[in-house]
């Protein structure tokens, strides 16, 4: 399961990306370089979005509806780059409300799609990581 929630409306305007970029997992501090042509990575969230990237790569992000943005629980904070992000849409905005710890640079990253125009930092915070499935 993933990608859009069939309760809200279809997204629009999400602009896949035209280069390689990076993005920085903190506190793991992983950089990954993320290839547009190679783009999804699978099936959960938006094709590209910050959570189909931080799985692929193996940072476990906790994400209960399957990244349909029906839950808060990929929330992430967007240290660098959240200009390159989609918009947030209405049912992003709702859903994040429920998160705790929200900053202004809060996202979820099951519907977080970077443009590629610049490198990200994300920090996904401690209560949002599933220690055990990290501790393979």
């Amino acid at each position: 399961m993933g990608g859009r929630n069939p309760y809200f409306d279809e997204l629009e305007g999400i602009a896949p990306p035209t280069r390689k970029y990076t993005v920085t997992f903190l506190p793991m501090n992983v950089t990954v370089e993320v290839d547009p042509d190679a783009l999804p990575y699978g099936e959960t969230g938006l094709p590209g979005s910050i959570l189909d990237i931080a799985l692929k790569h193996g940072i476990d992000v906790d994400h209960a509806c399957g990244g349909v943005s029906a839950c808060s629980t990929c929330h992430c904070i967007v240290d660098e780059g959240e200009n390159t992000l989609s918009e947030m849409t209405d049912g992003e905005e709702d859903q994040l409300a429920y998160a705790p710890g929200l900053t202004p640079s809060s996202r979820l990253s099951c519907q977080s799609v970077a443009d590629g125009s610049s490198d990200l930092v994300v920090t996904i915070p401690d209560w949002n990581r599933n220690a055990v499935r990290e501790s393979h």
